[in-house]
């Protein structure tokens, strides 16, 4: 792959993808049961993140402010994070595994948080004596456990003589994830009253998403991103083929490992506290390179943005669009994603063609 002109100018892309999430953000905020004027929103937020509230303030403007300050930013923070982590581990995917339909949920991940959080919501009922382990909080820590764990085997079965290859990766990375994934089946068809909450977290949201939430991922989404972002010139290189990549000084076997680690722990990091959400690391790589081209200096900081804002505005769809019911977020990313993502993938068969 040939790294060929950009579409758009990237810093304009950019700026134009951070304009519209900052505008994704205090719509958000704004929306739910309790409708929040605009200005209101906009003021709260501005004050809280500069550290100048006013602890004077009473009736339904205090009201406003714990809404939004203890409900509706830390979950809309949350999705961004989210986002802006699976767009990222996304572009690293496609770029290290040399497949577009590679995204973060290819080598299994996904399928080891899941596994990780159903271990946690069922201990009371596999294990009663170690039920305070199982308390809402130790979920996300379980998941995270449980997506390292998989990671590690991934890498365990795909790696001979001391390297890993791309196609080595995938298909260790099915055959974990389908085992996986039977396991969780095993363990929904013993969950009884615990079925519901095991299903739903499987289907991905943000329904109670506190700031410990965001600042477990806020960490691991900024020193991730530091350490993909600082390796974009070798993933230029190596999208041309292991050979040229080591001809051209590229130490090829090295960076895939250390890439391929660090974009999974950030997708890890991301699934622990969301479940399962798909087609946004799928589907937001194709769309910057549709617009940018193929450089990933400019596809990565644009996929966390364009992540960032797809998630916030599905979270918003799926706590609004059908009133008091809230819609699991995996699902909204699937309808709306899978469709787009067909049309991406015939549009560019048919001009490829």
């Amino acid at each position: 792959m040939v790294i060929g002109q950009r579409r758009v100018p990237a810093f304009l892309y950019c700026l134009l993808l951070a304009g519209l999430l900052l505008l994704a953000v205090i719509g958000s905020a704004s929306v739910g049961a309790a409708q929040l004027p605009l200005a209101s929103v906009w003021r709260v937020v501005v004050d809280f993140f500069s550290g100048s509230l006013d602890v004077a303030v009473q009736g339904s403007a205090a009201a406003a402010r714990l809404i939004i300050i203890e409900v509706r930013l830390p979950r809309i923070l949350t999705a961004l994070l989210v986002g802006a982590g699976l767009g990222v581990a996304g572009v690293v995917f496609q770029g290290l595994l040399l497949n577009p339909l590679a995204d973060p949920f290819t080598i299994g991940v996904s399928a080891g948080a899941a596994f990780g959080a159903t271990v946690a919501i069922m201990l009371p009922t596999l294990w009663p004596l170690v039920s305070i382990l199982s308390a809402p909080a130790m979920v996300p820590w379980f998941a995270f456990g449980g997506a390292v764990f998989s990671l590690a085997l991934v890498y365990f079965i795909a790696r001979s003589r001391g390297r890993v290859m791309p196609e080595s990766m995938i298909l260790a990375g099915v055959i974990v994830a389908s085992f996986l994934s039977a396991l969780i089946s095993f363990m929904k068809s013993i969950a009884g009253e615990k079925l519901a909450t095991v299903v739903f977290w499987i289907m991905g949201g943000f329904s109670g998403a506190l700031w410990t939430q965001v600042l477990l991922l806020l960490p691991y989404c900024l020193v991730c991103l530091i350490i993909i972002q600082a390796h974009a010139g070798a993933l230029n290189i190596m999208a041309m083929g292991d050979i040229t990549a080591l001809q051209l000084g590229v130490e090829v076997y090295q960076v895939r490992r250390r890439l391929l680690l660090v974009a999974a722990l950030l997708t890890a990091a991301a699934v622990s506290v969301s479940g399962v959400i798909g087609f946004v690391g799928l589907v937001v790589p194709h769309i910057n390179r549709i617009l940018l081209g193929p450089d990933h200096r400019r596809l990565l900081p644009a996929s966390a943005l364009l992540g960032g804002l797809v998630l916030v505005a599905a979270d918003t769809l799926a706590r609004t669009v059908a009133g008091a019911t809230e819609i699991p977020v995996g699902v909204v990313t699937a309808l709306l994603g899978a469709p787009f993502f067909c049309f991406i993938f015939k549009k560019k068969f048919h001009d490829d063609k």
